[in-house]
C-alpha cells in the first residue's frame, strides 16, 4: 500500500460517487478501492476499474448495492457524471478556409472547457481551432465507451485523429502511442486549467518560432523546421 497522497481531483469524485451509494460514505467506498485496486486510486488504476471488481472487492462489500447505482457510481469515480446539455461549453462555426494557418487541437475535459482529463477516462474531447490569432472551440466530442481498454484507446485516438495535436492532463504509454499513430501529438499538461488559457501559449508558438513537431502541424516544409530549430523565422 503506497503512502503517495490522494490527489485533490480523485478525492471529489470518491466523495461523488460514495453519495450515490446506500449507507456509503466516502471512507467505506475508498476501503473497497483499496482492496480492488489498491491505494491511492489514479486516474490509470481506476480507468480499468470495473463494476464487477466493485462487487467482489472485500468480501463483496458493495455487493448487495443494485448493479444500476454501481455503475453511476463508477462513472463518477471516471470523472463521467452527468453533465446537463445545457452545461456543455457552446461551439462556434467553422468551415474550410476559415482561419488561416491554423491548426486543430483536442483538449481531454470532463467539465466545461477545463483541461482536466486523463486520456483514457475522460468524458469528453474539445476541439479547437488555434491560429495566431483566434482560439475557436468547433465541436465537443463525447468519449464515452465501453470497450475494452486497448480498443478504447484505439478508439479514442480514431476520435481526434482530424487533430495535430492533443492536450491532456495525463496520458498513458500505450495510449500516447495510439495517439502518435493517429497522427496526432499528445502534449501532456498536468497543471491543466483552462483549456482556452493554456492554449494561448500555444497560439505564441505560432507566431514566434514553433519548435520542430508544431512546424510540422503546421505543415512547414523540412528546411523551415530546420531554420526554427535553429532560432530563425521566415516570412
Amino acid at each position: 500500500m503506497s503512502d503517495a497522497p490522494l490527489s485533490r481531483e480523485i478525492a471529489l469524485r470518491i466523495a461523488l460517487a460514495a453519495r450515490v451509494l446506500p449507507d456509503t460514505d466516502a471512507s467505506r467506498l475508498l476501503n473497497v478501492l483499496a482492496d480492488a485496486i489498491g491505494l491511492p486510486p489514479t486516474e490509470d488504476s481506476i480507468s480499468d476499474l470495473s463494476v464487477k471488481q466493485l462487487q467482489s472487492a472485500v468480501d463483496g462489500e458493495l455487493a448487495d448495492i443494485d448493479k444500476e447505482l454501481l455503475k453511476t457510481a463508477l462513472g463518477y469515480l471516471k470523472g463521467h457524471g452527468e453533465v446537463p446539455a445545457e452545461a456543455l461549453p457552446q461551439t462556434q462555426t467553422w468551415s474550410e478556409g476559415d482561419m488561416p494557418d491554423a491548426i486543430r487541437v483536442a483538449c481531454a475535459s470532463n467539465n466545461g472547457e477545463e483541461l482536466d482529463g486523463h486520456f483514457g477516462s475522460c468524458s469528453r474531447f474539445l476541439v479547437y481551432q488555434v491560429s495566431k490569432d483566434e482560439i475557436r472551440l468547433i465541436d465537443v466530442r463525447d468519449a464515452s465507451g465501453s470497450e475494452a481498454q486497448n480498443d478504447k484507446n484505439a478508439r479514442r485516438a480514431r476520435l481526434i485523429a482530424d487533430c495535430q495535436v492533443l492536450f491532456v492532463a495525463s496520458i498513458g504509454g500505450p495510449a500516447a502511442a495510439q495517439v502518435v499513430k493517429a497522427g496526432v501529438h499528445p502534449v501532456k499538461d498536468s497543471l491543466g486549467g483552462n483549456a482556452r488559457v493554456r492554449l494561448g501559449a500555444l497560439q505564441a508558438k505560432l507566431t514566434n518560432a514553433p519548435p520542430p513537431w508544431l512546424a510540422k502541424a503546421m505543415g512547414h516544409a523540412a528546411e523551415d523546421r530546420v531554420r526554427f530549430t535553429a532560432g530563425e523565422t521566415t516570412d
